[in-house]
C-alpha cells in the first residue's frame, strides 16, 4: 500500500462488539495491513493469476505484459495463448519472437481440457435451482423468513451469483462473500419490509441487501492471529484513475470559452483500499484514510464469509480444480503439437527433382509438364501420413490422467465413447460419473456452509432493523440440495409418491415437480 495512512481517532475508536461477545474488537493497525498487501502481491497473486490464465487460456499480442514470458513466443500473426507459456523450448523455438519465417517454427496445438472440466463442475454444483429454507420449526414463521431469505439472495443474483461463486471457487480454491447492507436505506424501510412478509409477500431487498463474491486477486486477508480459521479484516484493493485538478487556465483561454472558468483535469492512477473489518470498514484512498463506517445492525461481526472449494486444513486456500491439471494439460498441448509437426512433415508428398532446370520456379500440380534434354533427369515423390501408434495411446492415456484427476469424464459434459452400460440408465450414470458425484457432494459441504452463514447474517441484519417479525432469525437456515443427476420422468414421478406417502406436504411435493409452488409461498426459498 502507497504512501502513509492517515487516521483519525474517530476511525480507530472502538467498534462495538456483541452483545454476548462483552469484548471491543479493535481495529487492525497498519503494519499488519501493509504486511498482508505485501504477502497477498508477492505470494499469492501471481499463483491466482496463472490459475486463472490456465482457465481462460486467454489470447494477447505478442510482448502483452500478463502473458510475458521466455517460454511463450507469439503464435501467428504475433498472438499468443496463456498455456503456451507451457510448452517446451523445441516447440516454442525463438522466445523473442524474431524468426518471421512460419518455415522456422513448429506448429503449436493448445486444447484446453481445464476450462470444459470446470464449467462442468460448477454445472453440477449449481446447474440446478437450490432452496435456502429456515430451520424454524413452527410452519408459519418458516414460511415467513424463507421469504425474506429468498428476497436477499434474489437481490443479489440469485443462481447466477451461486454459479459465479462456484466459478471463482473452482479456480483459484477460496471465495470471499461480503454481505453489504444499506444500513439508513433498511432502517428507513424496516417497516414496509415487515408488513411485506406479514402479508405473505416476497420484500423487495434490491438495494439494501448484497451479497458480492470478492476475487481472490483483488482481496487480500488478514488472518486472526490466534485462529487461523477466522479472519480479523479482509482488504480488497483495487487501481483506479481519478481526476485531479489542474492549474488554472489563463485568462485569454478562459475567454475562448465565454468568460467561464475551465481548470484543466489530469488524470493519475491511485490504490483504492476497503478495509472490512469488525464492526465497521475504513477507506483508503492514496494510502489516506478518506472516511470511515460503523455497522449498526452487525456489531461486533466480520461481514464476511470464506469459502473453500474443498477443504485444505490449516491454511486459507482451498484446494482449486486447475492447479493439479496443469503439469497434464502442458503435456497434453506437447504431444498435439509434436503430433501436428509429424502430420505436417508426412502427410504432405514432396519432391525431389534432379536434372531439371526451373523446375522450383513453377506450380506442381495436376496437368503440369515438365521437358528437359537431360536424359538423367528425374523427379522423386516421398512423404505421406504413416500411422504412429504409440504417439496416439500416449494421448489417449494423458487424457485418461485427466479424467482421473479432475473426476470428469467427458461422459458428464454428454460426449459418449462407448457403450454406457447393460444397466438402467440412471444406475449406469451413476456408476460412471461416481467420482465426480462424490466430489460435487463433497463440495455442498463447504458451499453449503457459507450459504447458511451468510442467510443467518441476514435474517440477524434484519431482525436488528426490526424488518422482521418476532422470532424468525433465532433458528438459522439449511440448504436443500436437488438430486446430483436429474430423474427422468417416471422416477421422479415414483419418488414424489414415496414422499407423500411418507407424510411430506403435498403441495410441496408439486412444487419439487415443478407443478406450481405451495399456496401462498411463491417459491419460497428458491435460489
Amino acid at each position: 500500500m502507497a504512501g502513509r495512512m492517515h487516521e483519525t481517532a474517530e476511525a480507530h475508536g472502538p467498534a462495538r462488539a456483541e452483545a454476548n461477545g462483552g469484548a471491543h474488537a479493535a481495529p487492525v493497525d497498519d503494519t499488519r495491513i501493509r504486511s498482508a498487501l505485501e504477502h497477498h502481491r508477492r505470494e499469492r497473486a501471481p499463483r491466482l493469476q496463472n490459475f486463472w490464465g490456465y482457465f481462460r487460456n486467454h489470447e494477447a499480442p505478442a510482448g502483452h505484459a500478463p502473458l510475458d514470458s521466455p517460454a511463450a513466443p507469439p503464435t501467428g500473426g504475433g498472438r499468443r495463448l496463456f498455456q503456451e507459456r507451457g510448452l517446451p523450448r523445441r516447440l516454442t523455438g525463438d522466445p523473442d519472437g524474431l524468426l518471421r519465417d512460419d518455415r522456422q517454427r513448429r506448429e503449436i496445438v493448445i486444447e484446453n481440457d481445464i476450462a470444459w472440466r470446470i464449467q462442468t463442475m460448477v454445472d453440477f454444483l449449481f446447474g440446478r435451482e437450490v432452496r435456502i429454507v429456515s430451520r424454524l420449526e413452527d410452519e408459519t414463521k418458516r414460511t415467513r423468513a424463507d421469504l425474506a431469505l429468498a428476497a436477499a439472495w434474489e437481490a443479489s443474483g440469485g443462481l447466477a451469483l451461486l454459479q459465479d461463486v462456484a466459478l471463482l471457487g473452482h479456480v483459484y480454491g477460496y471465495v470471499d462473500l461480503v454481505l453489504r447492507l444499506d444500513e439508513d436505506a433498511i432502517l428507513r424501510g424496516a417497516r414496509t419490509i415487515r408488513r411485506a412478509i406479514e402479508a405473505g409477500r416476497r420484500p423487495d431487498l434490491r438495494g439494501l441487501v448484497e451479497i458480492e463474491p470478492i476475487e481472490p486477486r483483488r482481496g487480500a486477508p488478514v488472518p486472526s492471529e490466534r485462529d487461523w480459521r477466522t479472519l480479523d479484516a479482509l482488504l480488497i484493493a483495487v487501481e483506479r484513475e481519478v481526476a485531479r485538478p489542474g492549474p488554472k487556465r489563463p485568462e485569454r483561454v478562459r475567454r475562448l470559452f465565454g468568460g467561464r472558468s475551465r481548470d484543466g483535469a489530469r488524470r493519475e492512477r491511485v490504490e483504492l483500499l476497503e478495509v472490512i473489518e469488525r464492526g465497521g470498514t475504513r477507506f483508503y484512498e492514496g494510502g489516506e484514510l478518506r472516511r470511515a463506517t460503523r455497522s449498526v445492525l452487525l456489531p461486533g461481526h466480520l461481514p464476511v464469509v470464506h469459502v473453500q472449494n474443498l477443504s485444505q486444513p490449516f491454511c486459507y486456500e482451498g484446494i482449486g480444480e486447475v492447479e493439479g491439471l496443469i503439469p497434464l494439460q502442458d503435456e497434453l498441448n506437447t504431444r498435439l503439437s509434436d503430433r501436428a509437426s509429424r502430420v505436417t512433415l508426412q502427410s504432405f508428398r514432396m519432391y525431389l527433382a534432379k536434372g531439371l532446370d526451373g523446375f522450383a520456379d513453377g506450380p506442381v500440380g495436376p496437368g503440369q509438364v515438365f521437358s528437359t534434354d537431360n536424359h538423367e533427369a528425374s523427379i522423386e515423390a516421398f512423404g505421406g501420413d504413416g500411422e504412429s501408434p504409440s504417439e496416439s495411446e500416449h494421448v489417449a492415456q494423458i487424457r485418461e490422467a485427466l479424467d482421473r484427476s479432475s473426476a470428469v469424464p467427458p461422459v458428464a459434459s454428454g460426449s459418449l465413447q462407448g457403450r454406457v452400460g447393460n444397466l438402467s440408465s440412471g444406475n449406469a450414470l451413476r456408476i460412471t460419473m461416481l467420482g465426480l458425484i462424490t466430489k460435487t457432494e463433497r463440495k455442498r459441504i463447504t458451499y453449503g456452509h457459507a450459504i447458511e452463514r451468510l442467510s443467518a447474517m441476514v435474517l440477524a441484519a434484519l431482525d436488528r432493523a426490526g424488518a422482521l417479525p418476532g422470532g424468525l432469525a433465532e433458528a438459522g437456515a439449511r440448504v436443500v440440495w436437488p438430486d446430483v443427476l436429474p430423474l427422468g420422468d417416471a422416477e421422479a414421478v415414483r419418488s414424489a409418491q414415496t414422499k407423500v406417502e411418507l407424510g411430506v406436504d403435498r403441495g410441496r411435493v408439486l412444487a419439487e415437480l415443478g407443478y406450481g409452488a405451495p399456496e401462498g409461498a411463491e417459491d419460497e426459498g428458491s435460489v
